[in-house]
């Protein structure tokens, strides 16, 4: 019903969410024959059908080596059970709303103890080359990826030499980096850069490695790279507050104290009633040292010449900053879950094609925000200079007179007669849908 409400409020999501789901189910039917293959993108599947989707455009080599590096990474965060966020620089499935996924995660978590944990993320690089090679963890999709990493094992031996030397050092690095951390909180604002660099841009700095291995692009640099990480862990660290303070059997805390404890004494504080106005200066902070890593972001995107891994990169980032510009000043963070409409999801998914459509949004979702900073915030100043700084790099390329805009109308704008149609149209699909099932 809700998904309906938002289809008549906004009528033009209708379309992208048609094709959206079209193009998901046909990523459903690109099984390989071989087993080993079969099981690598069915487990794909599985743990994330967003990621399935969104890898489909990528030439098979390359899309086999980025698969094979999402399930290594993947079993190497089941060991850690550190964060669950560094894959989501392939994102989309928590973009796309898979929140159950998360909680998949950590049900009947059956930890393991550190001084087991320690030795096998330090070691996990080389375990990859291992066709024996298993580890009983995890619950669930998890547990059965542990039960039969020999099939991901298998695959990895088939990549080129460059793929698996790329896919080796960085779950090298991405495993030293989650020991250090297991015990290790997040103190200061470097540490949290630290942190994000460990989980997500070390995930920037390998899909680098993966493009250039394929022969498409030039290697971009370590410092572009681990800031399209960043942008992305962090988007997903402000907005998934609540959810990590209600871990259970203990809280995740991600948010650095050095930025906190200027407007609380616990970090849990922030989601009580009385301390809202607090929370949402702190929020607004965490928001604008976000917004660091932009300018960076869009200069890796220009440097892109491959349309497949241009998309590929760009519709996660796109989604960072508009799921940004809804979190900022926006008490809910702290209340349940803030993200963008399935149907503005969609519409993401379907226009992000050039760097065009991408300072486009950028820029619309950059406006959308300057619209909610209060003078009177803290960090009122700070943030404007670094919108001002996105906007004026988005009106210098020169190409905004060609975007489509993504600013949401605050009125409906359907009426009866198009009611009808989409009514219409929705009994339709359905009926083919469950044709097709029958």
């Amino acid at each position: 019903m809700g998904t309906l409400r938002a289809i008549l409020k906004n009528p033009d999501d209708l379309y992208p969410l048609i094709k959206l789901k079209l193009a998901a189910r046909h990523a459903e039917k690109q099984i390989p024959p071989e087993p080993h293959w079969g099981f690598c993108y069915l487990m794909l599947q599985k743990v994330s059908r967003s990621f399935a989707l969104v890898i489909q455009q990528l030439p098979v080599e390359l899309r086999d080596a980025v698969c094979i590096f999402y399930l290594v990474l993947r079993a190497l965060d089941t060991v850690g059970k550190l964060g669950y966020y560094h894959l989501n620089l392939f994102v989309l499935y928590e973009f796309l709303g898979d929140v159950k996924l998360r909680k998949q995660m950590t049900e009947d978590d059956t930890s393991i103890p550190t001084d087991v944990k320690v030795p096998i993320l330090i070691s996990f690089h080389q375990h990859v080359y291992d066709r024996e090679w298993h580890f009983a963890c995890g619950t669930k999709e998890y547990k059965v990826l542990m039960d039969q990493f020999h099939h991901v094992s298998t695959a990895f031996l088939e990549l080129g030499k460059l793929y698996q030397q790329a896919i080796e050092d960085i779950t090298m690095r991405m495993g030293a980096g989650m020991a250090k951390f297991i015990c290790k909180e997040v103190e200061t604002t470097d540490d949290y850069d630290e942190y994000c660099h460990y989980v997500a841009g070390l995930v920037g700095l390998g899909l680098s490695k993966l493009f250039h291995a394929s022969g498409t692009e030039d290697l971009a640099s370590d410092s572009l790279s681990n800031s399209m990480g960043l942008f992305l862990q962090k988007t997903n660290i402000i907005r998934d507050y609540l959810e990590d303070i209600n871990e259970v059997p203990k809280c995740r805390m991600f948010w650095p104290r050095e930025i906190w404890s200027k407007y609380v004494n616990k970090l849990e504080d922030l989601k009580y009633e009385e301390n809202s106005v607090k929370a949402v200066q702190c929020l607004n902070e965490m928001v604008t040292n976000a917004l660091s890593h932009v300018e960076d972001c869009l200069t890796y995107m220009f440097n892109l010449r491959d349309p497949a891994i241009f998309r590929f990169c760009a519709i996660p980032q796109v989604m960072a900053i508009g799921t940004l510009a809804m979190c900022y000043d926006n008490i809910e963070v702290f209340r349940g879950v803030v993200k963008m409409r399935r149907g503005l999801t969609a519409k993401v998914i379907d226009r992000t094609k050039t760097m065009a459509d991408v300072y486009g949004a950028f820029f619309d979702f950059s406006c959308m925000l300057k619209s909610k900073v209060n003078n009177n915030d803290p960090n009122a100043t700070k943030t404007l200079k670094r919108l001002d700084a996105i906007l004026k790099t988005c009106r210098d390329s020169g190409t905004l007179n060609k975007r489509k805009s993504y600013i949401i109308r605050s009125e409906p704008n359907y009426r009866p007669v198009l009611i009808v149609v989409i009514f219409i149209i929705l009994a339709i699909i359905l009926a083919q849908l469950s044709g097709n099932r029958s």
